[in-house]
């Protein structure tokens, strides 16, 4: 006779967080703890093997966003600080420190547009092309090892799954800053 086995998930400290809030609150839909609390654990744990990996290489993981960006932005490799901004989800003003940084690191350099000299590009030098290509290297050969948990199906519908919801988050974004505005 085969063994049973259950379809049931395993449960986590977010499982016990929900059970907790239900018996405390019970009124009180804490449902979104489901997603957005493991959401939130699971990035403090990939925060950290990620800038561990990082480190290896003297970069933060901002500098690495930085580099990565560049890296794909072929095919003269550069972008604005505004667009740079963009991809990273963070301001001009937070970037520039970066940009400071990976410069005096000699990973970086800043451009004037020969067209328009008010427009400037951060591009990659040649230090900086060869440092991103060995680093995004080991960095997804670590985040395969990451996700080696899930099945190739199971990841597909993760990503599935974390794209509406990252859809979902930019229109809460927009109808705060509407609502706001």
């Amino acid at each position: 006779m085969a063994p049973k086995t259950s379809h049931r998930r395993p449960t986590d400290l977010v499982d016990m967080i929900i059970e907790q809030w239900n018996r405390e609150a019970p009124a009180l839909d804490v449902s979104s703890i489901g997603v957005l609390g493991r959401l939130h654990r699971c990035d403090i744990r990939y925060s950290g093997l990620v800038s561990e990996v990082l480190a290896e290489f003297d970069l933060t993981m901002a500098a690495f966003d930085v580099l990565a960006s560049l890296r794909r932005s072929a095919p003269d490799y550069r972008r604005t600080a505004g667009q740079l901004a963009q991809v990273g989800l963070i301001s001009t003003g937070g970037l520039t420190q970066r940009i400071d940084r990976l410069e005096r690191d000699g990973l970086v350099e800043r451009v004037r547009d020969p067209k328009d000299r008010r427009i400037v590009y951060v591009q990659l030098t040649k230090a900086g092309h060869q440092r991103i290509d060995f680093v995004v290297e080991r960095h997804f050969a670590e985040q395969n090892k990451m996700l080696g948990g899930l099945t190739a199906s199971e990841q597909q519908q993760l990503a599935t799954l974390l794209s509406r919801l990252e859809v979902s988050l930019e229109f809460a974004e927009r109808v705060r800053d509407e609502e706001a505005g």
